[in-house]
């Protein structure tokens, strides 16, 4: 992973099919306009209220703000929406995304952003940034486009998400061919996402989990609401074994057998990853010296310290 003293790597491992995740967000896309069509956008609206309220929270203003959301267009509009919120673009990968917003756009991809350095003072991305092939290049872009004390803000999903769905895949894999390829996108764990915004160069940083269960009656209808949300599998090295109907189903038998409620219902575990972080700035609070405290900690505990070397009584 880069730090922030380095660019961003220009050979970062090719981790999604890009010409096939665009198709499967255009065919969301055009599914989603359709009457009695699925949400697909529950996770997303969720994720971005959180998003919002986070912002509307902050005691200052933005006046040169970009979103990296990569989606219809609801997120910026929700995040224009703020009285925090001055002049706001957004930046898509799919020019069929460009006109399905209230926020001027332009195309193009989230890991060679189109900003000059210090020109943005906030950015805001709600799950779209686990779509790119280098996040921790994305990351130290977005800091160098920030100004000083500019906040960068967002959502991705977390690494718990559908783990009931990995598990029952790799195991219904296993038992078909002998062996399993990846089916679940790669999901960044809060540990890691705290670390990635220190290294690319980010101060403040702050990480919040949000882990919940959504009910359904089977893994036909889980894998309607992913297929929804354009994100089925668009992994470069997913596997190009024939998804029959007979593996299909004895997927959805394991599901029942393994991650079932009492009522026959199928559990599946979503996890939402808030973060923030601050280009660095002299305005900011900034941290004590080693050896500058002015009161020893035993004088505010009210106890004694025992001098190095010395045996404690009793």
């Amino acid at each position: 992973m880069p730090s922030s003293s380095v660019s961003p790597a220009s050979s970062a491992p090719l981790i999604f099919d890009v010409h096939l995740l665009r198709q499967r967000k255009r065919r969301a896309l055009a599914a989603a306009s359709k009457a009695g069509a699925r949400d697909g956008g529950f996770l997303r609206d969720h994720a971005a209220q959180d998003v919002r309220e986070r912002l509307d929270a902050v005691e200052r203003q933005f006046d040169h703000a970009l979103d990296l959301s990569d989606d219809d267009g609801k997120v910026a509009d929700l995040v224009a929406q703020s009285p925090r919120v001055g002049r706001l673009t957004r930046l898509v990968r799919d020019e069929c995304l460009v006109n399905t917003g209230q926020v001027p756009t332009s195309v193009g991809a989230q890991e060679h952003l189109p900003a000059a350095p210090k020109s943005l003072n906030l950015v805001t991305s709600v799950l779209g940034l686990q779509w790119v092939n280098d996040l921790p290049g994305t990351m130290v872009q977005v800091r160098r486009a920030l100004k000083p004390d500019g906040l960068f803000l967002g959502a991705l999903v977390g690494g718990n998400t559908l783990h009931e769905l990995r598990d029952v895949l790799a195991a219904e894999e296993d038992e078909t061919t002998g062996g399993a390829s990846p089916r679940v996108i790669p999901f960044v764990d809060v540990r890691d996402l705290g670390s990635l915004l220190q290294r690319a160069g980010f101060a403040l940083p702050v990480t919040d989990v949000d882990t919940f269960t959504v009910r359904y009656g089977n893994l036909f209808v889980l894998m309607a609401d992913l297929r929804a949300m354009g994100a089925t599998n668009p992994l470069v090295h997913r596997s190009r074994r024939p998804w029959t109907k007979t593996r299909a189903v004895r997927a959805a038998q394991l599901y029942a057998e393994r991650h079932a409620d009492p009522d026959g219902r199928i559990r599946a575990t979503f996890q939402i990853l808030s973060f923030s972080g601050w280009a660095p700035s002299d305005v900011q609070q900034q941290p004590l010296r080693p050896g500058s405290a002015k009161t020893r900690l035993a004088d505010a505990l009210g106890t004694y310290e025992t001098p190095s070397g010395e045996k404690p009584n009793g």
